[in-house]
């Protein structure tokens, strides 16, 4: 995510890397890098401009302590800065305290808006009932499309049909009725802006009165989203953004730009194409990654919403033991495979470089390899000599050398597991701590 706009910004933090000081000449060569690097990204012409003279008056006669270099200094005020940018602290989501939570969704059609309602319904059903529905009331898919997500989602969907007073009063009624905690609403969609769109959106939202109203934008189409957020917030209104598709090729500009341009904070950003590839906009935690400092806190999240606590216990245990298999490291491979992969993982930790180009197709070969041994040649995969191999490759369609490349990183990992410094660790695990 934002990987271009995150090179430009360490190809910026270089040009102060080894200075001595701070000075006139070093501040104008690194803050022209953030401006190429934050016009490459599509980010709004006024916005660069605004947030680079703010960069300079930061920097300008910065005094640098001796307990800092220049660019520690830098990295700082860049990151506080693009904080600023983002919208600071991160905002949750809107809630009525004293009945069911309505969520309205607004955006143009293909920006995610019916899969985006189904991974917020997702997240939300954690907390209690959630209700899908369309207020698209012309288009003749648009109930079956939502019905198939909602399906997926594992929530309750509700059909639908024409007038919008009557089908939002049937509607209240049964989530009313229901006891449903939260509804969320999609609604129409055009490929382009037209008055007709919107006067029949700020018609629904008078008649429905969202608790909340997300603009759904398309990060990929940059500055167009920032524009259209800009139409759909003067002839609509919306309470907040959810920015999808920042998986892909997007430059980042609309993740920067967008709040400026508005005012209203991102409250998720889409990262993926499945059910939980929806995160909580944390400004911080983004900054950090484009500074290429990573985003510890995500993935500490990610890995407890997959790892059971008695998976984590037994593994544990395990490590104390130095019992750890084949087929425990198999294990560990279909986790980091239902994580989004260790490419996915690895871009949420701080710049590895060359480390961190890893191709997640070898977690696919190495389970292959895996399951092509017997459950005895799993646990004791020593006695593999030359013929098993053979017939291992064979199994798995990999060549000898890929086993033998395996068999060797986990005899290592094993080594090291044996080794005086790895049994004073694993002594000390308290898996409560982990759990809590």
């Amino acid at each position: 995510m934002l990987e271009r706009l995150s090179e430009r910004f360490q190809k910026f933090l270089k040009t102060v890397k080894g200075e001595g000081t701070l000075n006139s000449s070093n501040i104008d060569k690194a803050l022209r890098e953030v401006r190429l690097a934050l016009l490459e990204a599509d980010v709004n012409y006024k916005t660069v401009k605004e947030f680079v003279e703010n960069l300079r008056e930061r920097l300008q006669g910065k005094k640098v302590s001796s307990s800092f270099t220049p660019y520690q200094v830098v990295v700082k005020i860049v990151k506080d800065e693009l904080t600023l940018l983002l919208g600071g602290q991160a905002e949750g989501i809107l809630k009525n305290p004293r009945g069911t939570s309505v969520y309205m969704l607004e955006g143009l059609q293909g920006a995610g808006k019916t899969t985006t309602a189904g991974k917020l319904a997702a997240k939300l059903k954690k907390e209690g009932k959630v209700l899908l529905l369309s207020l698209d009331l012309k288009r003749a898919a648009a109930q079956e499309q939502l019905e198939t997500i909602a399906k997926w989602s594992g929530v309750d969907f509700l059909p639908v049909e024409p007038p919008l007073e009557q089908a939002v009063e049937k509607a209240r009624i049964f989530w009313t009725e229901g006891g449903y905690k939260f509804v969320i609403i999609d609604t129409a969609g055009r490929l382009h802006i037209d008055e007709s769109l919107m006067s029949e959106l700020a018609r629904v939202k008078e008649i429905l009165k969202p608790t909340e109203t997300f603009f759904v934008a398309d990060a990929m189409t940059g500055q167009d989203a920032v524009r259209s957020a800009s139409k759909f917030l003067q002839d609509v209104g919306f309470d907040s953004v959810i920015l999808t598709k920042l998986d892909g090729d997007a430059r980042g500009g609309a993740a920067l730009s967008i709040r400026h341009a508005t005012g209203k904070p991102i409250k998720f950003i889409g990262v993926g194409e499945k059910l939980e590839d929806l995160e909580p906009f944390v400004p911080e935690r983004i900054a950090s990654r484009i500074l290429g400092m990573g985003d510890i806190l995500t993935l500490i999240e990610k890995t407890e919403e997959k790892i059971k606590e008695d998976e984590a216990r037994r593994l544990a245990e395990k490590l104390k033991k130095q019992e750890f298999t084949l087929e425990d490291l198999r294990d560990q491979i279909r986790l980091l495979k239902k994580m989004g992969g260790l490419s996915k993982l690895i871009s949420f930790l701080p710049n590895l470089g060359p480390v961190g180009k890893i191709d997640d197709k070898q977690l696919v070969h190495m389970e292959a390899i895996i399951n092509s041994m017997t459950p005895k040649e799993r646990r004791r995969p020593e006695i593999l000599n030359g013929s098993r191999k053979r017939r291992i490759a064979r199994g798995s369609g990999r060549p000898v050398s890929e086993v033998n490349r395996l068999l060797k990183g986990f005899f290592e990992m094993r080594r090291i597991m044996k080794s005086k410094q790895f049994k004073k660790f694993a002594k000390g695990i308290d898996i409560s701590k982990f759990m809590s």
